[in-house]
């Protein structure tokens, strides 16, 4: 009796066993196939939801360099008229210039300092957006560190500034923009859609030592823009954390681009052809890492070793150590022809 009551219990354990098995075997599938399916099969997203051509505005913060300037251009190709927030007053009369000559839409400037937290800069953006009918908002405005550094070592005004831009200066636009695109959505009898983007990193997908400070504050807009995804919803208005590895920018310091380091105009491209689905980021919701290596990598990473595991914090940390020695050296070099 003890024998076949043993042998039922191995048998049930057994199947249960193999039961899981098939199960993860199956979901791990799907989601890769559903990675193929975003990145390479899909047809673009159709931008007319939004409002394409009909009229509305595009808020781009960080805009007039690099990937803010690709959101910028790209968006008025597809027929928005673009609210351009950036630093240099020169740069957002030049892309605006171009911007209105190219696409015959209409932009405003407005020159921020996203480094200085004050009510008289959110003032001027308030004024600047007033009885616009606003449907997107990109917040691409961010800094990283000049470069890898222990966080014992990192420069208060440097800690700062990350926490102030990346963070603060964030939440408080979109808090200060998404009346304004709420207003537009509920206004439109169609039920026209809203669309909030807020881009993330690698660094805030997993630990990145070196970069403790810059990764904690894309961790942070993680956690955040999921929740308001959320909040949002019933409103009608989309919102996606957007993930990228390397690009090349003035940020990254990379200058050249490669199979894995896509320039801004491709990686903004993958970005808007595939707002709302997932590409790599299959597990995560309201979330989208959509250039195609990206992607791949963000999935293998997820789905294999895990994000959080000791193996990606240990190839991080030995990535940015030689990041920071080659750095310095540089430095070093330059300050001794200096002498």
């Amino acid at each position: 009796m003890s024998l076949t009551f043993d042998c039922q219990l191995c048998n049930v354990l057994l199947f249960a066993i193999f039961g899981v098995g098939v199960y993860k075997i199956t979901i791990t599938s799907l989601s890769f196939i559903a990675l193929i399916f975003d990145a390479f099969i899909l047809p673009p997203v159709n931008f007319s939801k939004y409002g394409a051509k009909k009229g509305y505005w595009a808020v781009v913060t960080g805009a007039s360099d690099g990937i803010g300037k690709e959101f910028s251009t790209q968006l008025a190709k597809k027929g928005f008229n673009i609210v351009l927030i950036s630093r240099t007053q020169s740069k957002l009369e030049k892309l605006a210039n171009e911007l209105e000559s190219n696409y015959k839409n209409s932009c405003k400037i407005i020159a921020f300092d996203a480094s200085i937290d004050n009510d008289e800069n959110y003032k001027l953006i308030e004024k600047s957006i007033k009885d616009l009918p606003i449907s997107i908002l990109v917040n691409n405005v961010g800094q990283s560190h000049s470069i890898p550094v222990p966080f014992l070592e990192t420069q208060d005004k440097e800690m700062l500034d990350i926490i102030t831009i990346n963070n603060i200066v964030t939440l408080k636009i979109t808090k200060l923009i998404t009346p304004y695109i709420i207003k537009t959505t509920s206004s439109n009898d169609k039920k026209m859609k809203g669309l909030i983007l807020t881009m993330g990193s690698f660094a805030g997908l997993f630990p990145s030592p070196l970069l403790a400070t810059y990764s904690g504050s894309k961790f942070f807009l993680q956690g955040w823009s999921n929740a308001l995804s959320g909040e949002l919803k019933s409103k009608n208005i989309d919102v996606e954390l957007v993930i990228s590895y390397l690009v090349t920018s003035s940020m990254s310091k990379i200058k050249r681009s490669s199979l894995m380091i896509p320039n801004p105009k491709n990686f903004v491209k993958s970005t808007l052809k595939n707002v709302g689905r997932r590409v790599g980021s299959q597990e995560r919701y309201a979330t989208i890492t959509p250039y195609p290596t990206h992607a791949l990598m963000h999935w293998v990473i997820e789905n294999s070793v895990g994000l959080f595991s000791k193996v990606v914090n240990g190839i991080n940390l030995k990535m940015h150590q030689d990041i920071r020695f080659r750095a310095l050296r540089k430095a070093k070099k330059l300050a001794e022809k200096k002498e």
